[in-house]
């Protein structure tokens, strides 16, 4: 997924929606798995009902903390590494999402920032 460097021009606005959708259902793509393993974690270490699964690995993936104390050593150990993983995951998730707004941005300001070091420094 390639990006425009700082001598193209800015992608067009539909070229750009195209784009931010790839990389938003990449970014869902990562958020299915990532709840998909933490379901399936906690219902088979942590003996919990699969609707309960799903709550806890929704509250561990967003940050907002577990549901259901787990009892058992492995259920604990599966919980600190899925809590691990779940905080690297969100800011890598929100990063792919937000990367192409973020460059669209920082390219617009770059390419405004050329033109008038271009006007400033031409001959009238």
């Amino acid at each position: 997924m390639k990006l425009e460097n700082r001598k193209q021009k800015v992608a067009p606005l539909p070229h750009f929606l195209f784009r931010l959708g790839r990389y938003g259902i990449f970014a869902l793509g990562l958020i299915v798995f990532s709840v998909l393993l933490g379901v399936l974690g906690y219902h088979h270490f942590g003996q919990i009902s699969w609707i309960d699964s799903f709550h806890m690995a929704c509250m561990i993936l967003t940050g907002m903390g577990p549901v259901a104390e787990m009892t058992t050593p492995t259920a604990k150990i599966f919980s600190s590494m899925y809590a691990l993983y779940s905080g690297v995951a969100f800011l890598s998730i929100t990063a792919v999402f937000f990367a192409p707004i973020i460059h669209r941005l920082l390219h617009i300001l770059h390419v405004h920032q050329d033109n008038d070091e271009n006007e400033r420094f031409s001959a009238p």
